[in-house]
C-alpha cells in the first residue's frame, strides 16, 4: 500500500495544482451523490477563490506528486453568494464561520484515515484564525434516487462523531449538471454545523 502525505497549501501556493485540483474534483463529483457533470473552466475559477483567499486553504493528499484528494476551506463570508444566503436570511453572523467547501478523495484511497485527517487539518485552521464555527453542507439526494449505487452508506454517522450536527433550517441552494440530465437543475444542500458557542 503506497503512502499518502498531507500537505497544506494557502493563497498563491495553491496556482501549481489548480490543474490536478480542477480534474480531481471533476472525477470523485461524477460520483453518487453530486453525479456534477462539470468543466475545467469552471473548476479553475471555482479554486481561484481559494487561491485569492488569505484566510482559505487547501489540504492536499498526495502519493509521490501525484493529487489524488483534497480539502478546502474558507471564511463563509468569502464564500459564494448561495452559501451564504441561508444564514444572512436566518440573521446568523457569517464573521463567525469558517466554511469547508469539499473533501475529495479517489476511491481506492479511502477508509485509511483521510478524510479524519483533511478535518483535523481545517478545524486546527479556523481555530488558529479564531473562528468558533466550521460548518460545511451536504447534497440532499432521495433514498430511492435511481444513479444510488448498491450498498452506499452515508456519510451521516462520520460527521456526527465528528461533532457536527445538521440544521435543516439552512439550506444552500445550487444548480449544476447532473450526469443522466440534459442541463442544470437546483439541488438543495443542507449544512452541518460544530460550534464552541452553547447556542448553536
Amino acid at each position: 500500500m503506497s503512502m499518502v502525505r498531507i500537505e497544506t497549501v494557502t493563497g498563491g501556493s495553491v496556482l501549481p495544482w489548480l490543474e490536478d485540483l480542477a480534474a480531481l474534483r471533476i472525477r470523485v463529483f461524477r460520483q453518487f451523490p453530486y453525479l456534477y457533470d462539470g468543466s475545467m473552466d469552471y473548476e479553475r475559477d471555482y479554486l481561484a477563490e481559494y487561491a485569492e483567499s488569505e484566510r482559505g486553504l487547501i489540504v492536499l493528499a498526495l502519493d509521490q506528486d501525484r493529487v489524488v484528494g483534497c480539502s478546502t476551506g474558507l471564511p463563509l463570508a468569502e464564500a459564494d453568494a448561495a452559501f451564504r444566503r441561508p444564514f444572512v436570511e436566518a440573521g446568523r453572523d457569517l464573521e463567525s464561520v469558517f466554511y469547508f467547501g469539499e473533501s475529495v478523495l479517489e476511491a481506492e484511497y479511502r477508509g485509511r484515515g483521510l478524510g479524519h485527517q483533511f478535518f483535523d487539518q481545517r478545524e486546527a485552521h479556523a481555530r488558529r484564525l479564531g473562528y468558533p464555527v466550521t460548518a460545511f453542507c451536504a447534497v440532499v439526494r432521495p433514498p430511492d434516487h435511481p444513479l444510488r449505487p448498491p450498498g452506499y452508506r452515508v456519510l451521516d454517522g462520520f460527521w456526527r462523531k465528528r461533532g457536527y450536527r445538521p440544521f435543516p433550517e439552512l439550506q444552500a441552494r445550487f444548480a449544476w449538471k447532473d450526469v443522466d440530465q440534459a442541463g442544470e437543475t437546483q439541488k438543495s444542500l443542507v449544512f452541518w454545523l460544530k460550534s464552541s458557542e452553547p447556542d448553536h
